[in-house]
């Protein structure tokens, strides 16, 4: 029943000893070990933070880290996170550095998709906004990789009329929507209507669970970052939104990302395997 069905273990799901919004936002599980745990469990992909992407560097090399995936057939790698590459001045010179980096790791490892986006609703005009988009696309794709927006209840694009918006007047064939479950139910739509967003702006999707909108906490951004549930272990039905994909043809990957701040201290074995069978559970019937 696997066999057709991708899983990627997205970035924060494995990061161990990781902390969010820290300076401490690598884990402590080296690269090589995380890999190997993620693909004994049965994932086929792997997530890469900008943070722990530095770390890593510090003791592999891009062809080194190409290497390890490959050892243990890992097919999908997607890279986040991009923000402020819409703003100007010295954000824009940070922002870009960080592209570059990013960029450079797409093309090295292969890397399906770049994630981008904004945690704090900087307010940007929806034309420059376009704009900015259409041209990281361009660029992305000379390094072969694709540039993925994620929608959160607390960023720009926070719905799926502006994110159809800015899909569509980008124009880009490699841009498009990065669709997180536990942001689609804080936004408060359906599987049926995320099953009918355009799906060549469909670029990923990622898995989770937790509390449903009516039991969310004050902070969303306590909530997001601490209290994300494995699939099947919270108050989503995650099989809804899994059907209405699969019917609106996502094929995969299929991330799924869970920050949470008891199981970032537990064991790299449990993890994986504990966050590897709840989401494989979600495609039975």
């Amino acid at each position: 029943m696997n066999g057709d069905i991708d899983l990627l273990a997205s970035y924060w799901t494995l990061a161990v000893g990781a902390e969010p919004h820290t300076d401490h936002e690598y884990s402590t599980v080296g690269f090589r070990e995380r890999v190997q745990k993620a693909a004994k469990a049965g994932f086929t992909g792997i997530g890469i933070w900008h943070a722990d992407l530095d770390h890593t560097l510090e003791k592999h090399s891009l062809k080194e880290m190409r290497q390890i995936l490959d050892d243990n057939g890992i097919k999908h790698v997607e890279l986040e996170f991009l923000t402020d590459w819409f703003l100007d001045g010295e954000e824009k010179k940070r922002s870009d550095a960080q592209k570059q980096k990013l960029f450079t790791a797409a093309e090295q490892l292969r890397a399906r998709a770049v994630k981008v986006g904004d945690f704090t609703r900087r307010p940007v005009p929806m034309p420059k906004l376009i704009d900015s988009f259409a041209t990281l696309c361009k660029e992305a794709e000379r390094y072969g990789t694709k540039i993925a927006y994620e929608m959160m209840p607390f960023c720009i694009i926070d719905s799926l009329e502006s994110a159809r918006a800015l899909s569509e007047g980008a124009g880009a064939k490699n841009g498009g929507i990065f669709f997180d479950l536990w942001h689609l139910v804080k936004i408060g739509l359906t599987p049926e209507a995320v099953g009918r967003f355009p799906a060549q702006y469909r670029v990923g999707v990622e898995l989770n669970d937790g509390f449903s909108k009516a039991h969310s906490m004050p902070d969303q951004h306590i909530e997001t970052t601490q209290y994300r549930q494995l699939c099947g272990e919270g108050e989503f039905d995650v099989k809804a939104y899994v059907e209405a994909l699969r019917k609106a043809g996502w094929a995969g990957p299929w991330g799924i990302e869970v920050l949470n701040k008891d199981l970032r201290w537990k064991p790299i074995d449990e993890v994986c395997k504990r966050s590897f069978d709840t989401t494989i559970a979600q495609f039975r019937r």
